[in-house]
């Protein structure tokens, strides 16, 4: 793959480190590979590899104030990039509700925070004319590199102009958390959280565009068991 525009159009990543993992038994943010590095430290390093040139995209960690921490030689190896943590955006409701908000409201923080980082506002006429701001979403229950996904994903970003979202699909399942969303959908993505709404489907339903991906990535999303991470791991030494 050619790095030479590697980023163009991509404003920054967001790494979904939050979740319960009440299936697998520990964080799957947590989880280590076979070659001894953390999941979470593998989305990051990958993440800086889309770092070329004078680009220094910046990297959230959506951990839902679990505070998993960056392995320092990872860190010290890219001195100038931006990596830090967030949290999710937040509405009136309690902290019970809070704690199980999902995974839309870490987008929403990612994508104020690059709005904010930017100095623009979402939705203003230079948002709506520049189609390529684009905020990565990678899950942690996946084991596809940043830089793979974004080679997936940056064509159809560029050809369907009239979608907001641009995300994988295989022959049975959609995965909205494996994707790319436009930064001018802030406002209506935030007027979705605060009306209490949080499932994903019904959000991007009107606005995804799709991507099929081979069948050999097909082991290496959606683990949630032992079992599934160690057929994902399997699958990885494979490609």
């Amino acid at each position: 793959m050619n790095n030479s525009n590697l980023a163009t159009g991509l404003a920054g990543i967001v790494i979904l480190a939050g979740g319960a993992s009440k299936r697998m038994g520990t964080p799957k943010a947590a989880l280590t590979l076979p070659t001894g590095e953390r999941l979470l430290d593998y989305h990051v390093r990958h993440a800086l590899e889309l770092n070329v040139a004078d680009t220094h995209l910046p990297i959230m960690i959506a951990d839902n104030g679990r505070g998993f921490d960056i392995d320092a030689d990872l860190v010290r190896s890219r001195p100038c990039s931006a990596i830090f943590h967030i949290s999710d955006y937040t509405t009136n409701e309690s902290d019970e509700q809070i704690d199980t908000a999902g995974a839309l409201t870490a987008i929403e923080s990612a994508m104020q925070t690059l709005i904010k980082v930017n100095g623009s506002a979402a939705g203003s006429a230079t948002m709506d004319k520049n189609k390529s701001s684009w905020l990565m979403v990678i899950s942690c229950d996946s084991l596809i590199p940043a830089t793979d996904l974004w080679h997936e994903l940056q064509w159809a970003s560029a050809q369907a102009a009239d979608k907001k979202v641009i995300c994988l699909t295989d022959d049975s399942h959609l995965y909205p958390l494996l994707g790319l969303y436009q930064l001018s959908i802030e406002p209506d993505l935030k007027a979705y959280i605060d009306s209490g709404q949080r499932r994903v489907m019904p959000f991007i339903k009107p606005m995804v565009q799709s991507v099929p991906f081979a069948k050999s990535w097909q082991h290496l999303t959606n683990f949630n068991t032992p079992e599934d991470f160690e057929q994902a791991c399997a699958a990885l030494n494979n490609l």
